[in-house]
């Protein structure tokens, strides 16, 4: 835990605005209760006061996924990054879903975060299920990590009206540029573990008016982004990160680390980031 405070304080000064901890790159499905509370533990001591500090819960069960939420609020958890329950994923209907996440967010000491990512759940959450979602007072926003910019543009359509104070973020690096044009608030990425730079600066120069610049940006980061999320995976992030000089480890089985060829791959996406800064 050491090494991942480690990397927190380097990132504190890079100018991203928060952390989320037990995410899809976090490995959480991999860790043990013990060692989420470990992660949560450690992330939460290195996270300085005025950042925000999510936790990514979510079990299969509604019942499950309350407890667990109330144990990452008693932890320090700002906000929570909910998950849509995928076992029974036929039965994961618009009003199943609605449910579930109004029961969590009814018993949450602390605001919701609906996490949107189809491609590892299998459910996807469909922008009117968002908005109705939306309504409800501790359902604070949304992470779509889909890429699906047509239902991320419904997703806004659909919510500004009713909830202006509803944070849509993308979760998906390819479309950071994109998304924020379109109105997304925010980005949670992978990526930004890697190059958070690059991806504040694109942040600041949409918020900013200057898209022919983060447009630019955009090009920048787009290759690494798919080396290090669907390339190469967990496995690539993580060597991209010893590659930076923090700490990422290996992955836990069954994932797989990059072989020689990635990686000696990956470092040149990188040593070409840092050669057009």
């Amino acid at each position: 835990m050491r090494a991942l405070g480690a990397n927190v304080a380097r990132w504190n000064e890079t100018g991203v605005a928060g952390y989320v901890a037990l995410g899809s790159t976090g490995e959480r499905v991999h860790l043990g209760e013990r060692e989420r509370a470990g992660v949560v533990e450690a992330a939460r001591e290195a996270v300085p006061a005025g950042m925000a500090f999510v936790v990514g819960v979510g079990e299969h069960g509604t019942r499950a996924t309350v407890r667990e939420a109330a144990r990452a609020a008693r932890a320090g958890a700002d906000a929570l990054l909910v998950i849509a329950p995928h076992f029974y994923r036929g039965a994961m209907g618009g009003e199943v879903l609605r449910a579930h996440f109004e029961a969590v967010a009814d018993a949450s000491p602390v605001p919701v975060v609906l996490y949107h990512i189809p491609q590892n759940t299998g459910v996807a959450l469909a922008p009117e299920v968002i908005a109705r979602l939306g309504e409800h007072e501790n359902v604070v926003g949304l992470k779509d990590s889909s890429g699906d910019m047509v239902s991320l543009m419904e997703t806004l359509r659909l919510v500004g009206p009713a909830r202006a104070d509803f944070v849509v973020t993308t979760g998906h690096a390819g479309v950071l540029h994109p998304a924020l044009a379109a109105g997304a608030g925010g980005a949670i990425l992978a990526a930004a573990c890697v190059v958070p730079r690059l991806c504040v600066e694109i942040f600041e120069a949409a918020g900013a008016g200057e898209h022919g610049r983060a447009r630019e940006l955009q090009r920048r980061l787009a290759p690494v982004a798919r080396a290090v999320t669907v390339g190469y995976g967990i496995g690539g992030l993580k060597a991209a990160l010893d590659l930076r000089g923090y700490r990422g480890g290996p992955v836990r089985a069954p994932l797989r680390p990059p072989d020689e060829r990635a990686r000696r791959e990956i470092a040149e996406l990188l040593k070409a980031v840092d050669s057009r800064q």
